[in-house]
């Protein structure tokens, strides 16, 4: 296998020229900020762990900064790109800095949050450098819809990757932290200053890694039940899980019998939840309900003609 030549990475003055060349200007709006430091996306690749055969999909490739970074290493690389101008650009960027991979290069052309399927082999990893406002809803409709990803890195904004890495009890563990860890273990795996972009971000970045569970939570709730209640748990999070949940449950009563029921104080407050606390929450009032449909049908029978 050929390597490619030691300077197929792109620096800060070929970020600059490619930009100039396609008339682009990083946008706040789309959260963009291209890595201009070969360094950082070969850490980045290392960090992800990228073997050699690995299919990666990258989201937001950008100029193509990491993608050349991944080309170098996993055995194909596919990256989504929203941006019309990039997207066109990207594959020419390849084919002229690295034309011995190119071959191994896939672009899908379209929003991340509305793809459904790539192109090629199943992906077996994500690594990418996610749009700040867009970063956790990207992160987990792709943990969602390609069960073969079992190895994730993303790079995102640090108050983000604390949260997405939070545990149970910290002041920053939410919604983010728990739906993460459905899909995964989920750790900080560095930080990333803040001169390796261009344009420099006000914000410092830090890189999350998240590897597919081996067992899928055990529960009899499906996700969808399951992120309900987290969503209600942290919609009200001062709250005590009694009062947080009496929405999602019909009453206060009602979420009262279902905390109880899995085991939970309903004192306690979402934020000292684990994942699998929560699906035991809404297998309850799955219980609950078909407990109480049960009751309602029994009664109906027993007294029929009342109104």
């Amino acid at each position: 296998m050929t390597s490619p030549a030691p300077d197929a990475l792109l620096g800060p003055a070929d970020i600059r020229e490619l930009a100039a060349a396609l008339g682009v200007r990083p946008t706040k709006q789309r959260g963009q900020n291209f890595v201009i430091d070969a360094n950082t996306v070969r850490r980045i690749v290392r960090t992800a762990d990228v073997r050699p055969e690995d299919v990666v999909v990258e989201v937001g490739p950008g100029l193509g900064s990491l993608t050349l970074a991944l080309l170098e290493v996993a055995a194909h690389v596919t990256a989504v790109e929203i941006d019309d101008t990039l997207a066109a650009a990207l594959p020419a960027t390849i084919a002229a800095r690295m034309p011995e991979r190119a071959g191994r290069f896939s672009l899908v052309h379209s929003d991340a949050m509305h793809v459904t399927e790539l192109p090629g082999p199943a992906p077996t990893a994500l690594v990418a450098n996610l749009p700040y406002n867009v970063a956790v809803p990207v992160l987990l409709h792709m943990l969602d819809t390609f069960p073969g990803i079992q190895r994730t890195l993303v790079m995102v904004q640090s108050e983000v990757a604390d949260r997405l890495a939070a545990a149970p009890g910290s002041k920053v563990y939410g919604v983010p932290s728990v739906k993460a860890n459905w899909y995964a273990e989920v750790k900080r795996a560095g930080a990333i200053g803040r001169n390796v972009f261009w344009p420099a971000p006000n914000v410092d970045s830090g890189l999350v890694s998240l590897t597919r569970r081996a067992e899928p939570i055990k529960t009899t709730a499906s996700k969808r039940e399951v992120f309900a209640v987290v969503d209600a748990a942290f919609a009200q999070r001062r709250k005590t899980l009694r009062a947080a949940l009496a929405g999602w449950a019909g009453s206060a009563a009602a979420a009262e019998a279902a905390l109880v029921a899995a085991g939970v104080s309903p004192q306690a407050r979402g934020e000292s939840l684990t994942v699998e606390e929560f699906a035991r929450i809404a297998e309850h009032k799955a219980a609950h309900a078909e407990h109480e449909a049960a009751g309602a049908a029994h009664a109906e029978h027993e007294e029929p003609g009342q109104q």
